[in-house]
């Protein structure tokens, strides 16, 4: 079997590689068990370094590593260095606090001493998305590394190159091989990976039904998960607001990685007194936005990821508009041949149609002109994903008020809804549960041991 890597804006095949066969299956796994025996023994200060040395070569060849991002699932090059760069972020946040957030912690207890000490579990299965190829594994592989655990990457299929690299950084860093492998293997061997008992966790991000699937493999086997899993994030725009630091944010959130991100704005909740103002600054800023060669640095959105995507997010367009829908912006995918899906808004969404009970993964903008913030709140929360959200208002207090009534795991008051390497990170309901970044990520996968010395 043959994993293809091919490039979104023309159709080219760039590279193709052969499937691990078993034995290779095998051995990667062997490897990475027994390095785990000699890895967690290393001190903090021997990780960290690796660790910082990791983050200097992403830099110095950020260039590189984005291109093949940008050749592989089509993120426009400028956004590309940017991830590459945030990748190098969080492998020095975890060097230099990696230790600190894992220090035994004394409890107060009847005991002469008491404490909780933090330990690595072992191999943890990594199961990554193409839309942020090098964030999405770095998040996770950081801290599982510097906790002392090792990382095993299944990547998603169209983005073989990228997997391949990032184990090459690791290597080159001075990670010791099986520290982190990168397995080229399908999807239907996944099953045999979590059932493997040198497997001691799983952390996914994708969609809803990988995440199901996955969580109930894990869950047969009583093994730990993580999952990140879709969204359809709310933003919430107050008569009050910024209106013009709102538009701009809104469409900056929209358009992101062409739109193909779990926290990307997708439904825009607009107060009536302001909503045709609001409409009117969206539609201006977005048919601003340039297409064309992702490799073009003033290129601000690509293809998508796939032709099959692009298809998709057609159809979810034409039958919401099919059930009343209004297109107060027109784009969406105007040439088969290609993956590039033009920047759309669509008002009038009702329950039932696509464009309000699913997740639009792309360039497609969903307003809703709302009387008051409690019904902005009402439609936000009547959703199935909980990931993020967004609230703009002057009154701060009013705006933090309403973020506790939002069901999500992050909510941002004026400002983009994003990722960093300080703060907790992951959603509710069906966008998955646990936490990655910050200290709450690093302690998802070790043990949490109790010592208590009478």
């Amino acid at each position: 079997m043959k994993i293809r890597s091919i490039n979104p804006a023309d159709n080219t095949v760039l590279k193709t590689y052969d499937y691990l066969t078993d034995a290779q299956l095998e051995n990667a796994l062997a490897k990475a068990d027994s390095t785990f025996k000699n890895w967690r023994q290393t001190s903090f200060a021997e990780r960290s370094q690796l660790m910082l040395k990791c983050a200097d070569l992403l830099e110095q060849d950020s260039r590189h590593y984005a291109e093949l991002m940008t050749l592989e699932m089509g993120k426009p090059i400028k956004q590309a260095i940017g991830e590459v760069n945030k990748c190098a972020a969080v492998c020095r946040y975890y060097a230099h606090h990696a230790e600190g957030f894992l220090q035994d912690e004394i409890m107060e207890a009847e005991a002469s001493k008491c404490f909780v000490s933090y330990e690595p579990l072992g191999a943890v299965l990594a199961i990554m998305p193409w839309n942020f190829p090098y964030w999405q594994v770095f998040r996770f592989a950081a801290p599982a590394l510097m906790a002392g655990n090792v990382g095993i990457l299944k990547h998603a299929s169209n983005v073989p190159q990228c997997a391949l690299a990032i184990e090459e950084v690791f290597l080159r860093a001075g990670f010791p091989e099986g520290a982190f492998t990168t397995l080229l293997v399908p999807t239907n061997k996944i099953e045999q990976i979590i059932k493997d008992d040198r497997v001691k966790a799983v952390t996914l991000t994708g969609s809803e039904g990988a995440g199901s699937s996955v969580a109930q493999l894990a869950g047969r086997e009583i093994k730990k998960t993580v999952l990140e899993l879709g969204g359809s994030d709310p933003f919430i725009i107050l008569a009050d607001a910024d209106l013009e630091k709102a538009a701009e944010t809104a469409v900056n959130s929209r358009m992101i990685n062409t739109g193909q991100s779990c926290i990307a704005a997708k439904r825009f909740m607009v107060e009536a007194p302001i909503a045709d103002a609001f409409l009117q600054k969206m539609k201006t800023l977005m048919q601003a936005k340039k297409t064309g060669n992702p490799l073009d640095d003033d290129c601000d959105f690509g293809p998508m990821a796939r032709h099959d995507l692009a298809r998709e997010l057609q159809k979810q367009v034409d039958v919401s508009v099919a059930n009343g829908a209004t297109i107060f912006l027109d784009g969406g995918h105007q040439n088969p041949d290609t993956a590039y899906f033009y920047p759309m808004i669509l008002t009038n969404i009702k329950p039932g149609m696509p464009a309000y009970e699913d997740e639009l993964f792309g360039p497609v903008a969903l307003v809703f002109v709302v009387p008051d913030a409690q019904e902005a709140i009402r439609i936000a929360n009547d959703h199935r994903y909980g990931l993020g959200a967004t609230i703009f208002t002057q009154d701060v207090t009013k705006g933090e008020k309403l973020a506790r009534q939002i069901e999500s795991g992050n909510v941002f008051i004026n400002a983009m809804m994003q990722s960093s390497p300080g703060i907790p990170f992951g959603g509710i309901k069906k966008s998955g549960y646990g936490r990655e970044l910050s200290f709450v990520g690093i302690r998802e996968f070790v043990n949490q041991k109790t010592i208590w010395v009478g």
